[in-house]
């Protein structure tokens, strides 16, 4: 299909069977291959198959807690640990917590790092109802988080950008408010998730080209239009991870985006950058 490696560092395959009621119902009137994702939601070697055939190299699961607003809870960090474990070289598990349900914040912390030994770990403000610098003001988890993925150089990706869930709170979406997490933690590879789609691409940008340890997905963006959001997408590839977020609504298949992605007018240099690059100096300890 192409001679580029391609890494989608923004899928979601989790738990659906711990979604609530009103959250699965989105996802079931806006996805008619629910069947089929069900299927590889349950079977990784299936889901591996369907990833050759499209020729996609690794792919990044993303997983959170949010029991109070989409219904997973912190068994999701074991479900994407032992899917990991199963393809190791082809599957980059993120996993989180929650800081309303944990009790025990450095205990949670080094049993995600040291025991399941996650490749990222996922903060959702919109899902979670928390702005990701509450660090600033004492929140422990975070704290701990922040920390202990410092010390381990694990990234963060941080959801940035509004939500079409039932409950999501956009406020919480502002890519700005990072601005103190790149500030208090210089060290801490920390990534953009969908570059602050819909409104804060501006914000986005600003804050890769100030902070050397911020990157950003460009997840749930259509790619045809990512050369209008960040027409200086070129200079910074070397920030930018290839994603899809698939199989979130509008996003058919992970092919589909990988093919619409090569035709923009960037170099091919910066393309390779984009597609796997930067994923595999992030992220080298997968392969």
């Amino acid at each position: 299909m192409t001679d580029f490696r391609v890494t989608d560092i923004h899928v979601h395959i989790q738990p659906w069977k711990q979604l609530k009621p009103d959250v699965a119902e989105v996802l079931a009137n806006r996805r008619p291959d629910i069947d089929e994702i069900k299927r590889y939601i349950d079977d990784s070697d299936a889901f591996i198959d369907s990833l050759d055939r499209q020729g996609i190299a690794r792919v990044g699961l993303i997983n959170y807690p949010s029991q109070d607003l989409m219904g997973f809870h912190h068994s999701v960090n074991d479900y994407v640990a032992a899917y990991r474990n199963r393809h190791p070289s082809r599957i980059l598990a993120f996993g989180g917590l929650h800081p309303r349900f944990v009790e025990n914040a450095q205990l949670e912390v080094d049993y995600l790092l040291d025991e399941l030994k996650l490749d990222g770990i996922k903060i959702h403000p919109p899902h979670q109802l928390l702005a990701p610098n509450d660090h600033i003001h004492g929140e422990p988890t975070l704290l701990a988080l922040y920390d202990g993925c410092q010390e381990r150089k694990v990234p963060v990706m941080v959801h940035t950008g509004t939500s079409v869930f039932p409950g999501a709170r956009g406020k919480y979406g502002d890519p700005m408010l990072c601005d103190d997490v790149a500030v208090d933690y210089p060290e801490l590879p920390l990534i953009l998730a969908h570059g602050g789609r819909p409104l804060w691409m501006d914000t986005a940008f600003h804050l890769i080209r100030r902070h050397k340890n911020v990157y950003m997905d460009l997840s749930g963006i259509p790619p045809k239009l990512l050369l209008k959001y960040f027409p200086r997408l070129e200079s910074i590839a070397d920030r930018c991870l290839f994603g899809t977020d698939w199989p979130s609504p509008g996003v058919k298949t992970i092919r589909d985006n990988v093919d619409a992605f090569l035709e923009l007018e960037i170099s091919d240099d910066a393309k390779a950058q984009i597609l796997s690059g930067t994923a595999d100096a992030l992220f080298p300890s997968a392969f």
